[in-house]
This record gives structure tokens, C-alpha cells and sequence, in this order.
């Protein structure tokens, strides 16, 4: 898997967490790819176990449940 790929998922995650990802097409932008790619990727996250809610006020994507996700390899220092 490119990536590119585990990049946009981890923008993607520090979008939600902020609370700034604006509606699918704002955040289609930010991403740099299509709305659908970006249902895509909400999905993926949520197939992972986010609780991804949309607040149609506040027009943007939140974890219901406060986590987040670590898209890197991590070396364990003994």
C-alpha cells in the first residue's frame, strides 16, 4: 500500500480530532482527492473503530468517543 495512503488517513484523523474538517467537499479539498475517496476513508476509520459523527452545525466530521490513531511503525526502546 502507497504511502501516500496512511498519510491522508492520519491528515484525516488530525482533522477530526480537531474538529476542522468542514463539510465532504471542504475536506475533499484539504485532502486533495474526491468526496467519495473521502466517505472512503471515513469508512476505513470506522471499520477500525472510530465513532466518526458529522455535526451538521458546526459542518464538520468528530469522534464521539475521544482516541485517535498511530499510522507509523514504532521502535520499541528497551
Amino acid at each position: 500500500m502507497p504511502t501516500y495512503y496512511f498519510n491522508r488517513l492520519d491528515q484525516l484523523n488530525a482533522l477530526i480530532r480537531r474538529k476542522s474538517t468542514g463539510s465532504p467537499m471542504e475536506l475533499s479539498k484539504k485532502l486533495a482527492v474526491s468526496e467519495r475517496t473521502v466517505f472512503a476513508y471515513i469508512e476505513i476509520l470506522k471499520s477500525l473503530g472510530a465513532t466518526i459523527k458529522f455535526n451538521k452545525f458546526r459542518k464538520t466530521y468528530y469522534y464521539e468517543n475521544d482516541g485517535t490513531f498511530d499510522f507509523r511503525f514504532r521502535i520499541d526502546r528497551a
